[in-house]
């Protein structure tokens, strides 16, 4: 899950766990802790959900007695929420239950991490502290960006890409972002001129937005199980090699950028 998912996951779970005391945890995969299971329950269990909010790929919810829970559901995870009299979901390898009835469960594709820390702790989770802003957030600001590219050699999709620096976006949302400020992924950074940067950091934000808007990615559920609506009918170059580009009718290419491919125009996006 990327930032547009994790953003509408949390929302989700703000709206149905605040208040709620947890009654029950059951966790099949134990490796997916930061502390060992029966410690983590004792914690947990009879503890009050307080909120939850984004944070780059993680939600990140606030527990009462200045705990925080920090779930990462990895590649992806179905995560839903069950009323009293609903049954959860058949497979699952997270399982919450609440004081109410109600509950929610995880079944995640590969792995996950579900980190329970004292407040105190934060600062030193090394996973989490060092995540830059996403693009919601009010400190992702175009000068921001314009810092993260002033005498960088690096190529531009690798900064996007780091997420101690712009937190949340992975390989399914940097691509149309690119295309609409027509900026190759391999340009160096430093050569980005100021009007190609205020596009990109409008791209960026636009493309994040328009996910969320639509429920987030089609292959995806949210906190009810239901599928969003951003694929491949939404998307302008991603995904989308051999078809034309929508904007001059050439033929869009993938290629390798270092660990990773991308899709580009290569008349939109030269080098």
């Amino acid at each position: 899950m990327e930032l547009p998912e994790i953003y509408l996951l949390s929302r989700d779970m703000y709206k149905e766990l605040k208040g709620k005391t947890v009654n029950d945890v059951e966790v099949k995969n134990v490796k997916c802790l930061n502390l060992p299971f029966e410690e983590f329950r004792s914690i947990i269990v009879g503890k009050k959900f307080l909120g939850a909010k984004p944070k780059g790929k993680w939600v990140s919810l606030e527990i009462e007695d200045e705990y925080t829970l920090l779930y990462n559901t990895g590649m992806g995870a179905n995560t839903i929420y069950y009323q009293k009299d609903d049954q959860p979901q058949e497979t699952w390898h997270i399982k919450f239950r609440f004081e109410d009835g109600s509950g929610f469960t995880s079944r995640v594709w590969w792995f996950c991490y579900l980190h329970l820390l004292k407040n105190s702790e934060l600062a030193s989770h090394k996973m989490t502290a060092k995540l830059g802003p996403t693009p919601l957030d009010s400190d992702f600001s175009e000068d921001y960006l314009n810092g993260l590219f002033i005498a960088k050699r690096s190529s531009v999709k690798n900064i996007l890409m780091d997420q101690s620096k712009v937190a949340g976006i992975g390989n399914v949302y940097i691509h149309d972002p690119l295309f609409l400020a027509n900026v190759h992924p391999l340009r160096q950074a430093n050569t980005i001129t100021r009007d190609e940067l205020t596009k990109l950091y409008a791209s960026i934000k636009t493309v994040i937005n328009e996910s969320i808007s639509c429920g987030g990615l089609a292959y995806e559920v949210n906190f009810y199980g239901v599928k969003g609506d951003y694929g491949k009918n939404r998307y302008r170059v991603a995904y989308k090699e051999g078809e034309a580009c929508p904007i001059c009718g050439e033929t869009i290419q993938k290629i390798k950028t270092g660990s990773t491919s991308s899709y580009i125009c290569p008349k939109c996006q030269p080098l």
